[in-house]
């Protein structure tokens, strides 16, 4: 083969290729654009926002109480039973303790002696001050005598009648001693007395509010044991609880901590009775329990029917936090990537931008954006992974449940 027939058919080749590449380019020229990605977008709000918090709350009664007796003895009798109403003031139980009134009889005849002995004592100071008187105006009027007649009077005769004058005043005071001593005896005795008449008092046991006896530990003659000893495992004689007010407690994390105040709304469900309420917060320990990380809440449920027990659960709501104005979006249309939140706005040209945010209340289905975003503004609410900046899409309206929807999935 000669050279020249060789480049001559490198030329053809070369032409050939040249071709492929133009009819190549020409075809691409021609095909019609790839058409915009599809995206699902819901639109920024603005309006009324809260935040809530929802735990398990326990039952509680308002006031629980073992009643246990002050003095030892045996039951007499006891009218209740579990799961009777008591009223306050009402007698539960009655002990028998014998020795008791034997002491009770015995102090009383303390006070009885001891007011016969004032009276004795008063008698006896009456009679010295009637014999001081007599002695008195004996040596009185020998005094005047041996005045008037100087020598008529012996002056030993005086001395003696001046003696006991002054002895017969001193034995008004000693009367006087001997019934005030008698008088303050008295009242020992009679302090006595009333100490043992309180403790025969504690013979009854008594209901100290309105409740429901919860347990009955005691029955007809059983032994009970003084219940102020330190030494001894006293046994309560029932247990009574005040029913128709519950306390209605419920942990609230560390995090929802400083959003819990007096008169905060609580919507309460209790799932055993169906029925449904709204409280208001009453009280908070204002300290965390160090092993849950939790404070301890409470709300006051009036229980008049007593249709609550003590013990029930119930699924309760707390609000914490609430603007009227803010500007928020779906919870899926915003990306957390760590400290920095972010989220994918389609602006007017159904371009994609990628905007930080700052978050403010979150709830379970709405973040707050409290900058970054103005109300109107369409951001994408899924897939976010498959766009990227700059992209051109083809928004459609996505489809968002509304929480009575998510709560009954």
């Amino acid at each position: 083969m000669t050279r020249k027939r060789i480049y001559w058919i490198a030329a053809v080749l070369i032409l050939l290729a040249a071709a492929c590449v133009l009819f190549v380019f020409i075809r691409m020229r021609k095909a019609p654009a790839a058409s915009p990605r599809a995206a699902a977008v819901v639109a920024v709000i603005r309006g009324p926002l809260a935040s809530s918090l929802t735990v398990a709350g326990q039952f509680q009664p308002y006031q629980e109480v073992d009643l246990h007796a002050k003095v030892s003895g045996y039951v007499r009798w006891i009218k209740v039973d579990i799961g009777d109403r008591v009223r306050q003031g009402e007698v539960l139980a009655a002990l028998e303790v014998p020795e008791l009134q034997d002491q009770l009889q015995g102090a009383q005849a303390e006070v009885r002696h001891t007011q016969s002995e004032i009276e004795r004592a008063q008698s006896e100071v009456a009679s010295a001050a009637s014999t001081h008187a007599a002695l008195h105006a004996a040596y009185t009027r020998l005094l005047e005598v041996s005045k008037q007649r100087p020598g008529l009077i012996a002056e030993q005769e005086l001395d003696d009648a001046l003696a006991k004058d002054q002895e017969s005043e001193a034995q008004i005071g000693v009367a006087k001693a001997s019934l005030d001593a008698m008088q303050q005896q008295l009242g020992v005795s009679r302090a006595d007395s009333h100490r043992i008449q309180t403790l025969t008092n504690y013979e009854q046991i008594i209901s100290p509010f309105n409740g429901v006896v919860t347990m009955r530990y005691a029955d007809t003659g059983s032994l009970i044991q003084s219940g102020t000893s330190s030494n001894t495992q006293s046994m309560p004689v029932v247990r009574v609880a005040q029913s128709d007010l519950l306390r209605l407690r419920m942990p609230v994390p560390e995090s929802d901590v400083p959003y819990i105040h007096e008169g905060g709304d609580v919507q309460v469900k209790v799932n055993a009775t169906g029925r449904a309420f709204v409280g208001k917060i009453v009280r908070f320990t204002r300290a965390l329990n160090t092993d849950t990380r939790t404070m301890l809440t409470e709300v006051d449920v009036p229980n008049a029917d007593l249709a609550l027990s003590p013990g029930m659960y119930a699924e309760t709501i707390i609000q914490l936090q609430r603007r009227n104005d803010a500007i928020f979006v779906p919870a899926q249309a915003v990306v957390q990537n760590g400290d920095r939140d972010y989220v994918l706005v389609v602006n007017a040209n159904h371009q994609v931008e990628k905007r930080s945010v700052v978050l403010g209340i979150q709830t379970a289905n709405r973040f707050e954006i409290t900058s970054g975003l103005n109300a109107g503004e369409q951001v994408i609410a899924s897939g976010q992974a498959n766009y990227q900046p700059g992209d051109l899409v083809a928004p459609h309206a996505a489809f968002i449940p509304t929480a009575a929807e998510e709560e009954s999935e």
